[in-house]
């Protein structure tokens, strides 16, 4: 992009000062130059800091104008300083604070008007040019502005939404593990009121203290995640028994053909574990449906390396520079980071791309 604007700023700068040379003799087209140059540098470097930039732009803009007018130079601000500013207000506007964005875009203006007043003799086209550029460049702004608002939005919905569905999940574990609590405890004071239940009391306290253990790693798993569900229904968990179905209606939908490789069986993790594999195998499939179509096989394997699970999606498909997973991962990422495990999501090497998480089943403190 940085690119495309360096070669469209010093192109116009070099038609321009042709331009100039040949209208009004030799001696006038270096000033122009000279602050179209400096403005168009502005511009590309305006990424380290944003507002310095824009304010460098408009000063050098303001005062050019005024030289201009006073030395009787041709009408400033040229074509490409004001592609230059138009960059320079659009950055502005898309990143700043709304009183940051909006002092910029009407100082912006102010050179426009000065301009125009400047030379309402003598070049209406400078004019009308420094308006519609200034006018682009607001509006590209905030198209930016209101698309990356939407995007976090969207993304905080996605992380708020996953979060809620873990509560609940996390309410159906604790529920299940606290009534297995109740009964072995309903238990030991049955057999306490004979005398020959001591060895069964015994057993349903060592029963007490299993599954109150087990209550506790869950939770702690996903401690800070619990809101206020406001009476939604606790969802239904899907563990690995699921997987097959979902590689077969994948299959069944047109989708490249999957190797699913279970090396676990899924015996005794805990189901927030199997949901969340899944929930990234799911994600995974679809993204290759929409971004992979193209794949002639997908990979699905899962592994066990000591206390951590392991699970990976990799398709066969060609390179794409930009594919994404859409917000669908930032769904997976929000859900596996919570378990304590991590999620990495790219190209192989030589071809495909690939999904890959880390679960660690291991309790956490």
């Amino acid at each position: 992009m940085d690119a495309v604007l360096a070669a469209v700023v010093f192109g116009a700068l070099a038609v321009q000062s042709v331009a100039v040379a040949v209208s009004w003799g030799g001696g006038y087209w270096w000033f122009d130059a000279v602050v179209g140059a400096v403005v168009g540098v502005l511009a590309l470097l305006r990424r380290r800091h944003r507002l310095l930039a824009a304010v460098g732009g408009l000063s050098v803009a303001a005062v050019s104008v005024l030289i201009a007018w006073l030395a009787g130079f041709p009408a400033e601000p040229g074509l490409a300083m004001a592609v230059a500013l138009a960059v320079l207000t659009a950055s502005a506007v898309r990143a700043l604070p709304v009183r940051s964005a909006g002092a910029v875009a009407a100082a912006g203006l102010a050179v426009v008007v000065g301009s125009a007043l400047a030379n309402l003799e003598s070049s209406s086209a400078v004019g009308a040019v420094n308006a519609v550029t200034w006018l682009g460049g607001l509006a590209g702004g905030l198209v930016l502005r209101l698309l990356e608002v939407r995007r976090r939005r969207t993304v905080a919905r996605i992380r708020r939404d996953e979060r809620l569905a873990l509560a609940r999940e996390l309410h159906d574990v604790v529920a299940h593990h606290i009534t297995g609590i109740v009964l072995e405890a309903q238990a030991g004071q049955l057999d306490a009121r004979t005398q020959s239940g001591g060895e069964r009391v015994r057993a349903s306290f060592a029963g007490i203290e299993s599954v109150a253990c087990e209550a506790l790693a869950a939770m702690r798993r996903v401690v800070g995640l619990l809101r206020d569900t406001d009476g939604a229904a606790p969802t239904t968990v899907a563990g690995l028994e699921e997987l097959v179905g979902l590689v077969e209606r994948f299959a069944k939908r047109g989708g490249p053909s999957v190797d699913l490789r279970l090396a676990e069986t899924g015996q005794g993790w805990p189901p927030e574990v199997a949901t969340t594999v899944h929930r990234v195998v799911q994600e995974a499939l679809t993204n290759v449906a929409r971004h992979a179509a193209h794949a002639s096989s997908v990979t699905v394997s899962l592994t066990r390396d000591g206390d951590v699970v392991v699970v990976e999606v990799a398709d066969d498909a060609a390179h794409t520079r930009h594919r994404r997973g859409g917000y669908g991962l930032v769904g997976m990422r929000e859900r596996v980071e919570a378990l304590g495990g991590s999620l990495s999501v790219g190209p192989c090497p030589g071809a495909g791309w690939r999904v890959r998480a880390l679960l660690p089943l291991g309790e956490r403190r």
